[in-house]
């Protein structure tokens, strides 16, 4: 997967949404892919009923409880084009994988929209974490795995009180994990994460 996601331009250019998915929960993935260093694309998880879209694809392999390292490809007609598997202890060409998505895109007969860019956050923003929080963990890995290390700063109040503090007087409490944006805080991580997903997720 980080293979492919090193691919992402190539990929939005021919106008394909790449994907993964397991039976793995969303916990699951949001770390897993916060140890790679972080990675962008959505990650499905196939998780209850376990693998029931890898078995609307032919693709669950029940006595082992995972789903098949394999790829399908969907047209924007919702015509599965290519499938094929490597078995999981294969090795996926992802650049061939890609380049498939650009003979399929070069041979489509219909325009198709581009990918937008997102907005992006706004100047200023600051994230504020605390130790020993699943809560500022879920939110520190949705900041990884949308690449918002370099543009959004993570505070950890519990090594720097005076951070504490300055969160304090900005939303009234210090409390984390928060995210300070445009004078306003938000403090409960499924807001702090939907906010990161609005203003940094790729747009379809």
């Amino acid at each position: 997967m980080p293979a492919l996601d090193a691919l992402r331009d190539r990929l939005r250019a021919s106008h394909t949404l790449a994907c993964g998915a397991s039976v793995d929960s969303v916990y699951s993935h949001a770390a897993w892919a916060a140890a790679l260093g972080g990675i962008r694309m959505p990650l499905l998880a196939d998780f209850h009923p376990k693998g029931a879209v890898a078995t609307s694809f032919g693709m669950f392999l029940a006595p082992a409880g995972i789903t098949d390292r394999a790829t399908v490809l969907i047209d924007a007609a919702g015509v599965v084009r290519h499938a094929s598997s490597v078995t999981p202890a294969g090795k996926r060409d992802m650049d061939a994988l890609v380049k498939l998505c650009e003979e399929l895109d070069a041979g489509w007969s219909e325009p198709l929209p581009a990918f937008e860019d997102a907005p992006g956050l706004p100047a200023g923003s600051e994230l504020f974490v605390k130790d020993r929080c699943m809560f500022s963990r879920w939110s520190s890995y949705v900041r990884t795995n949308l690449g918002l290390e370099a543009s959004l700063p993570m505070t950890n109040v519990t090594s720097d009180p005076a951070a504490g503090e300055r969160l304090a007087a900005a939303g009234g409490k210090n409390q984390a994990p928060a995210l300070l944006h445009d004078g306003t805080v938000l403090y409960e991580s499924k807001d702090i994460n939907a906010f990161l997903v609005e203003r940094a997720a790729d747009r379809w």
